[in-house]
């Protein structure tokens, strides 16, 4: 093969995947990403815990460097905007003007923060959890004395800002659309999660969707305003979900799929363009349990879609493997997990299932430290086959949900979850720990 010209643009996460994958496996190909910020492979999750001061350094963010690449022969221009891409031509032309062309492209344009048609939205003052200069804005207006933060949002993004700006010292309101924080959960542990909100002096008030963003006479955001009233904010965050980045590959022409991000086969090529790959928050997955199409934007499976688009553009047989959904966070002390289907989203996938939770504790219930948690379980009713597990708990809690997500991912039910090896140490866990317990109590009323 000759040296190929490889094109990735965005330098983040599935970008940086998919070039350092082709480098290890194509030595001789020519790549360039185009980054239209100042960094890359920076951890955008990891941007919350900055703001709070639990991470000290914004540079211990970033996972590697441009320079670091060049060392790889990956040539990264930070700073350079993709402006429009020419499928027929094989070129992309940048913000400066330039006209690159290419042989394979890679569109990893990640996710953007969602923003619903409210007035005074992009108000200054309004700040999205999306780039290290979103961290930077944060910080710099809590050191000029904001003393009022509103979150618009309980989900990921909400729950963690909420958390820092509350242990910052600020008065927290988080202001939801929805009934309950954690939409992705059933409502009874919602509940749990909304309730641990209050318990750190976090104001919640579900059910009341942004009408606006209220601006003072210089147009800095002072206010967010529901039916319900106003919240004066000294800072406001965007907490209401990302979607995907894909007009640069609409523009083009590539086609999108049902989420709006960019359809792609499972080998992470375009659908409609496969000499093209997508790969990220700007493209499309899909749900291991009902095959339906899905838009999840988290780094993990960046890391992973771009790893495939890297290893076939090299010319080595790959498949993205699609996604259950787990995720895990923590609000204070309660730490927040979930995988699979809720029992909502299971019904509306057409499955007759069945939901079952228990409560435990997260060691030995004598040993010093042990913690509440309560697990539910969703099954499918006559085969006991796992589809969904949620988790609300103490210290210790969420990363139990990685057991239920392995479970779900090898096709086992209850049954035989419950008859699993699981480890046991009275520091670590119960004897029968929470994640068999309740395997074994919706296998026994299956069962029954």
């Amino acid at each position: 093969m000759g040296r190929d010209r490889l094109l990735v643009i965005g330098g983040d996460a599935a970008g940086m995947s998919a070039a350092a994958q082709a480098r290890r496996l194509r030595p001789e190909m020519r790549i360039t990403v185009l980054e239209q910020g100042p960094d890359v492979s920076f951890s955008a999750c990891g941007i919350p815990y900055w703001v709070g001061g639990v991470v000290a350094d914004r540079d211990l963010l970033i996972a590697r460097t441009p320079a670091q690449f060049a060392a790889q022969d990956i040539d990264v221009r930070t700073g350079t905007r993709a402006e429009g891409i020419d499928l027929g031509a094989g070129t992309v032309r940048t913000g400066t003007g330039e006209t690159l062309g290419y042989d394979r492209l890679v569109v990893a344009t990640g996710g953007r923060p969602a923003r619903p048609p409210v007035p005074g939205l992009d108000a200054e003052g309004v700040h999205g959890v999306h780039r290290l200069a979103d961290g930077a804005d944060m910080r710099a207006a809590i050191a000029a004395g904001a003393k009022r933060a509103v979150v618009l949002g309980g989900g990921y993004i909400g729950l963690e800002m909420a958390e820092v700006l509350r242990a910052r010292g600020l008065e927290v309101t988080v202001v939801l659309a929805d009934p309950l924080p954690m939409a992705q959960l059933d409502p009874d542990m919602g509940e749990r999660v909304c309730a641990a909100m209050g318990a750190m002096g976090i104001d919640v008030r579900p059910g009341e969707p942004v009408r606006e963003v209220e601006t003072d006479a210089d147009g800095v955001a002072r206010a967010v305003r529901t039916d319900a009233g106003a919240y004066e904010a000294d800072l406001v965050v965007l907490g209401l979900g990302m979607g995907p980045e894909a007009a640069l590959a609409a523009d083009a022409g590539l086609q999108l799929g049902s989420t709006g991000a960019v359809e792609v086969d499972r080998t992470q090529r375009s659908v409609s363009h496969p000499e093209v790959s997508a790969a990220g928050d700007c493209s499309q997955t899909w749900s291991r349990i009902t095959g339906a199409a899905m838009h999840v934007a988290l780094g993990t499976h960046a890391n992973k879609q771009g790893r495939v688009a890297g290893s076939v553009i090299a010319g080595t047989p790959a498949r993205f493997a699609g996604v259950l959904g787990t995720a895990l966070t923590k609000v204070g002390d309660t730490e927040v997990a979930l995988t699979g289907l809720s029992s909502a989203a299971a019904e509306e996938a057409g499955y007759a299932c069945r939901a079952e939770t228990i409560s435990a504790t997260t060691r030995a219930g004598y040993y010093p430290g042990a913690e509440e948690i309560t697990v539910k379980l969703i099954s499918e009713r006559g085969s006991g086959a796992l589809l969904g597990a949620q988790i609300v708990g103490g210290p210790g809690s969420g990363k139990r949900i990685d057991v239920f997500a392995t479970a779900i991912w090898a096709g086992l039910t209850a049954e035989e979850l419950a008859g699993s090896d699981l480890s046991y140490a009275p520091p670590f866990s119960p004897t029968y720990d929470p994640v068999l317990v309740a395997a074994r109590v919706s296998s026994r009323i299956e069962q029954g």
